[in-house]
């Protein structure tokens, strides 16, 4: 990675990113870098309120890995001493607030699970208890002078909850403000965060300039709508993929997604570049590739990421024989077409399981045709034929038929 050029180092650096503030900052500081050989130092913040990890996640952590390849200093700051006063980002009520005890046993698992995307021996573990503890109440009474009350209340949400007459605790306008001195303490080069985190990096940019450091480049990322394609994911919600969860179930709720939402999943978490996935989308919308199977190759990315390969290569088979057996009856017709890419509408006629082309295309657009259990939705999408593979087609929810090449 350190061969690339600059220009190269930011198209890679650039890749699923909601903004970046700024961005000739963020090029003169990767050519000052590179002059001197010092490492930028790159932080990520997280409170250690919840103790799994899920993809969501994992987009910023992803980001983070980024920089470390690049050969940058990365910084996982663990909030423990934020988190005791809870982030009210995006929060329309008071949080609440966690105990030492909670914190401790949260951010014990958060170290053992980013360590499945990131270097530990290139990574440095912080919590901000190690300078906000030592800076007593003085000191934060002074840090408190470099900011305004009017500063704090231009926070969406805090503006939100006054309009709505909803209370805001003192120690919640606290947050911003301790959050943006853990950048100051670690004197950060780069800060990441999701949207919902863009106004406290904002106020760390401007802490520093407080304390007569260079301003850190703000990397701000989307958050990542869980499996339900409308909500962001959350534990909470239900509609989350927990990095820690068994590959075969990783698969299955991957799988589960709808085809506009896999792309969004390929650009935030994989490692494919911009031009890659966007061959990948040609393809499948050319129908010269089933986005199932495209969908397959990310599930098996995703679980390649967290475990291996050959844990990918079962969560795949586990899950066809779970299809198999669960909705496809013991005796269904058997047939053999010729081993060719078919076009899905054409391949239906043949089956006898549409009368005509037009008719094909009526129950694809209904949603009524699985191929393998995926419903499909492309009427003009390829479906290859193999030899070596069988492929069961459902129209509706009693007519199927097992396929295989000749």
């Amino acid at each position: 990675m350190n061969a690339m050029t600059i220009d190269e180092q930011l198209d890679y650096l650039r890749k699923g990113t909601t903004e970046i503030i700024r961005k000739e900052e963020l090029r003169a500081k990767l050519e000052k870098s590179a002059k001197s050989g010092k490492p930028l130092r790159v932080k990520l913040g997280v409170d250690p309120t919840a103790p799994d990890i899920h993809l969501g996640h994992t987009v910023v952590i992803r980001k983070l890995r980024a920089f470390q390849e690049l050969g940058h200093t990365v910084i996982f700051l663990i909030g423990d001493f934020t988190g005791l006063i809870g982030d009210p980002s995006g929060n329309s009520a008071t949080r609440p607030q966690l105990t030492r005890e909670e914190i401790n046993a949260n951010a014990e698992t958060y170290k053992q699970q980013i360590f499945k995307l990131l270097d530990p021996e290139k990574t440095e573990i912080r919590f901000n208890s190690e300078w906000m503890d030592k800076l007593g109440s003085d000191g934060f009474i002074r840090l408190a002078a470099h900011v305004t009350v009017k500063q704090i209340l231009e926070r969406d949400d805090f503006t939100k909850r006054l309009n709505e007459e909803k209370p805001i605790a003192l120690h919640e306008l606290l947050y911003p403000l301790t959050q943006a001195y853990d950048s100051v303490a670690l004197n950060a080069d780069v800060e990441l965060g999701g949207t919902d985190q863009k106004f406290n990096l904002l106020m760390g940019r401007n802490l520093q300039r407080e304390y007569k450091q260079d301003a850190q480049v703000c990397v701000i990322m989307p958050l990542l709508e869980g499996t339900d394609g409308v909500q962001k994911m959350s534990k909470s919600l239900g509609n989350y993929i927990g990095i820690n969860e068994p590959p075969a179930e990783i698969f299955g709720k991957v799988m589960s997604i709808s085809d506009d939402l896999m792309w969004r999943y390929y650009e935030l978490l994989t490692d494919l570049t911009t031009e890659q996935i966007a061959a990948l989308k040609n393809q499948a919308e050319k129908g010269e590739r089933n986005p199932r199977d495209i969908k397959v190759e990310l599930a098996k990315s995703i679980i390649a990421d967290f475990y291996s390969s050959n844990d990918a290569d079962s969560a795949e088979e586990a899950f066809t024989r779970r299809f198999r057996l669960k909705e496809v009856p013991n005796e269904i017709e058997e047939r053999q077409v010729t081993a060719t890419n078919w076009g899905l509408r054409a391949l239906l006629v043949e089956l006898g399981l549409a009368t005509s082309k037009t008719d094909a295309k009526k129950l694809i657009e209904g949603g009524g045709v699985y191929i393998d259990g995926t419903r499909e939705t492309i009427v003009n999408q390829s479906v290859p034929i193999r030899p070596d593979m069988t492929t069961v087609i459902q129209v509706g929810p009693r007519r199927f038929v097992r396929i295989r090449g000749q």
